[in-house]
């Protein structure tokens, strides 16, 4: 992509997500994602309502009138977004591919992290970790992070969601909110999970295509794998192969469920036609 173009697409990307960051998930982010706790700010004079537990009773005494203590959030925090760019993030038979739904998802809550202050960092993985971005502060390097998602390259194909949560593990020592968008074509993941969950605040979004869920009756065709390029003959009229294919993947949603659930992680299922806005207000306001 020639970087005329580039910089076009991530200035539209930036003024779609931004607005969205601004006028919707601004405030439910900060609500959903606590800081670390409260640091001693200023003392003030007592006011009508105040909690009579937050009285400084030294610098009360010294003036004859009553003080408070004042407090705030210590509010800065770490973002990481754990984005899979294997070779299946590239399917999509309805608006869009998958991919481009998650770079969205991704600039919107890389927004929503430095308008509050909070450091943003990135995580590129397949079967490997092929980018990662040190967490930092401010809109230049949120673009930075929408022009990788836009024209990475990986080297690789294939998915191993337990080595990059392992990964990450060792990168990111102090405790950190950390988003893993996949689409989940891949087992094999919760001991990882429930390592790093144990430490981080994690949730998991799950993106697909309705074209994943269930096999057409459209008779004899050739079926790729895009993550390992191998071509098999299907006939989609056969209701046994059509099942088989259902259960397979009805099992690896079974395990994406069962996975979060049992870590304490957080989950979002996305349909690749849904409106990611919808689903990410409902999750941040559950929380």
């Amino acid at each position: 992509m020639e970087t005329k173009d580039l910089i076009k697409k991530v200035r539209k990307i930036e003024i779609k997500t931004r607005r969205l960051s601004d006028h919707v998930f601004g405030g439910e982010y900060h609500s959903a994602f606590k800081g670390r706790g409260m640091t001693f700010n200023e003392v003030r004079g007592y006011q009508f309502g105040d909690d009579v537990r937050a009285i400084d009773w030294n610098v009360t005494a010294r003036y004859n009138e009553p003080f408070v203590k004042v407090f705030e959030e210590e509010r800065e925090l770490t973002m990481m977004l754990m984005i899979d760019v294997s070779a299946s993030e590239y399917f999509g038979t309805q608006s869009t591919y998958k991919k481009n739904i998650l770079i969205e998802i991704a600039a919107t809550l890389a927004f929503s992290a430095i308008q509050n202050n909070d450091k943003v960092g990135l995580m590129l993985f397949t079967d490997q970790i092929e980018l990662y971005i040190p967490p930092q502060k401010g809109r230049m390097h949120v673009l930075r992070i929408i022009r990788e998602l836009i024209e990475f390259k990986p080297q690789n194909r294939k998915t191993d969601v337990s080595f990059a949560l392992k990964s990450l593990s060792n990168m990111i020592k102090k405790r950190a909110i950390v988003f893993v968008m996949s689409d989940f074509v891949d087992e094999g993941y919760e001991k990882s999970l429930k390592i790093v969950a144990q430490r981080h605040d994690v949730t998991g979004i799950r993106i697909y295509d309705e074209r994943e869920t269930e096999l057409p009756n459209v008779g004899l065709i050739q079926a790729k794998d895009a993550e390992t390029g191998q071509l098999v003959w299907l006939n989609t009229a056969s209701k046994r192969i059509r099942n088989r294919y259902k259960r397979q993947y009805l099992k690896r949603v079974e395990y994406f469920n069962n996975s979060f659930k049992r870590s304490g992680a957080g989950q979002i299922a996305l349909k690749v036609e849904d409106s990611y806005v919808k689903k990410l207000l409902s999750y941040f306001k559950a929380r």
